[in-house]
């Protein structure tokens, strides 16, 4: 199945939620976006089976403790500026976390920082360390990260890893085709536009747009639009948590 759609849709879904005494914009892309910025004992509950990506807008000056998810997460800024963990993070830059590993923390320059946040299943909410220390699975932590990538050429990011992590941009020029590969034996691939639009079918998608494609679809295809297209190809791997 294939989730998502254009950016314009996204930012009407768009919710504010209070994150360590600021309010964050959520640009709802894929699936249901957070309602809190913390884990709430219980939360599972409310798991509705599909994929989660959004769009934060983190207000200037605001920090993002150290914390941890129950599941694999990309993040990408795509504007402003700041810094996650001790880097330096600007457009474009991509992240990828395994489930239970922390990172942090994230925080906004004075233009405040613009990051999606993309995971292959719903999560219970962000637990923050060290109060959470004892709901950390530990024995499978893994992050990568990669700054300062040119948007205008195309490169791996994350070569790709045995249990199907990987990350790409490809750069087209106006009208031509392409295709995101094969998403068999992955958790499933996010498409972003980072730049200029990109055609399928009858739909055309502007910069920021986002969908997610299942392990059990065909290679991703499309076309750049007019004004050329810089798409990400984030995999997911298959789960890291064991079972």
């Amino acid at each position: 199945m294939i989730y998502g759609g254009s950016a314009s849709e996204a930012a009407e879904r768009s919710r504010a939620v209070h994150v360590n005494g600021r309010d964050y914009i959520l640009h709802g892309c894929v699936g249901t976006s957070p309602v809190r910025g913390i884990y709430v004992e219980g939360n599972e509950a409310n798991d509705d089976g599909r994929p989660q990506g959004f769009l934060v807008h983190q207000p200037a000056g605001a920090v993002t403790l150290p914390h941890f998810h129950e599941c694999d997460q990309f993040q990408v800024v795509v504007g402003g500026s700041g810094r996650v963990g001790k880097r330096q993070a600007r457009p474009l830059t991509v992240q990828y976390a395994n489930a239970h590993t922390p990172y942090g923390p994230i925080i906004a320059d004075d233009d405040g920082i613009q990051y999606f946040t993309l995971r292959a299943r719903w999560d219970p909410g962000a637990k923050y360390m060290p109060e959470s220390r004892d709901k950390l699975v530990k024995g499978n932590q893994r992050t990568r990260l990669v700054g300062d990538i040119d948007g205008s050429e195309s490169r791996s990011v994350i070569e790709p890893e045995a249990d199907g992590l990987a990350a790409r941009l490809l750069c087209l020029e106006p009208g031509e085709r392409g295709s995101a590969g094969d998403p068999a034996g992955s958790g499933g691939q996010y498409i972003i536009v980072a730049d200029g639009d990109m055609v399928r079918g009858e739909e055309a998608l502007e910069r920021l747009s986002c969908l997610f494609v299942t392990a059990d679809e065909p290679a991703f295809t499309f076309q750049a639009g007019d004004a050329g297209l810089a798409l990400l190809v984030l995999q997911l791997p298959r789960s890291s948590m064991p079972g």
